[in-house]
């Protein structure tokens, strides 16, 4: 199945499909209807409802903040990822429970959870329920305070990248259709990628995985910082800003709004309503003016 020109809404079923055809799968983020709408028509085969959302459109210093309740309100489209967000999967019935609702009440076709020899258990109880499922290791920001508070590359040292691989072969194992890889070396990535079954989505992880995620706000140059892994493919900051100080200039000066973006009513009506027509004159049609003050 084509990636770009889906004739109905892609499964996790269509995306190994596509890694086991070769393709590389595009994937980005979207935290509301418009944008969804446009990443989906432009042909980008999975949207992920990222908890990024805290941090790059809530204002929150990290993603822990974020509740279920603000990654359902987002998801209302028919988007294929729903981030499940920190302290929603502690436990098998709190997962269960929190996924259920993304797959009824957001109708996702999939959840994403971090973790990966930690979260094992949680991801296998979900696939066993029919929940599709997406993990997430290297650098999660969830445990960003366990972790040390700072965004670094993760996997570096030995023990580390051990650690990284059998957090990988754990999650596949437990059943997830594919895999975020998230700041690490290159090289790792690509040896994690090429001892997996299932595709691997880097982000800040090279580009060896099968495919790669990036922040839609990243993509587009809306923030004000773009991360190193980041490419900005538009500068929408800049655009924005201008338009803004072009509509405060237009309305301080009268400029805005003009005739085209106002509406006129037929003078005749305008002079009947104010008391001013032809009918309201004394002796007219037996009529009286009545003053516009006066309570009817």
């Amino acid at each position: 199945m084509s990636a770009s020109t889906p004739e109905r809404r892609l499964t996790v079923s269509d995306i190994s499909r596509m890694h086991g055809d070769g393709q590389r799968i595009p994937m980005l983020t979207a935290y509301d209807y418009p944008t969804a709408q446009i990443v989906d028509e432009a042909g980008i085969p999975m949207i992920l409802v990222g908890d990024s959302l805290g941090e790059v459109m809530l204002g929150y210093e990290s993603t822990v903040r974020v509740t279920i309740d603000e990654m359902l309100h987002r998801t209302k489209r028919s988007l294929i990822v729903g981030d499940m967000p920190f302290l929603t999967y502690a436990t098998v019935e709190e997962a269960l429970e929190n996924a259920g609702r993304f797959m009824r009440e957001a109708g996702t076709g999939a959840v994403k959870v971090e973790g990966g020899v930690r979260s094992a258990r949680i991801i296998e109880t979900l696939v066993r329920a029919g929940i599709p499922v997406m993990g997430h290791i290297g650098w999660t920001p969830q445990a960003k305070y366990g972790m040390g508070g700072k965004t670094r590359v993760q996997g570096k040292d030995r023990d580390q990248a051990r650690s990284m691989l059998a957090d990988a072969l754990a999650v596949q194992e437990a059943g997830a259709f594919a895999m975020v890889l998230e700041l690490m070396p290159d090289q790792l990535a690509a040896a994690i990628t090429e001892r997996l079954r299932i595709p691997t989505i880097g982000i800040g992880a090279g580009v060896h995985c099968s495919g790669q995620v990036q922040v839609i706000t990243d993509l587009l140059g809306l923030g004000s910082f773009i991360p190193r892994h980041a490419r900005p493919y538009a500068h929408l900051r800049d655009t924005i800003a201008e338009a803004a100080r072009a509509y405060a200039a237009d309305v301080t000066s009268g400029e805005f709004p003009g005739v085209e973006q106002s509406t006129r009513m037929d003078e005749t009506v305008l002079a009947d309503t104010l008391g001013e027509g032809s009918y309201d004159r004394i002796g007219v049609g037996n009529l009286v003016s009545i003053p516009l003050d006066r309570d009817l």
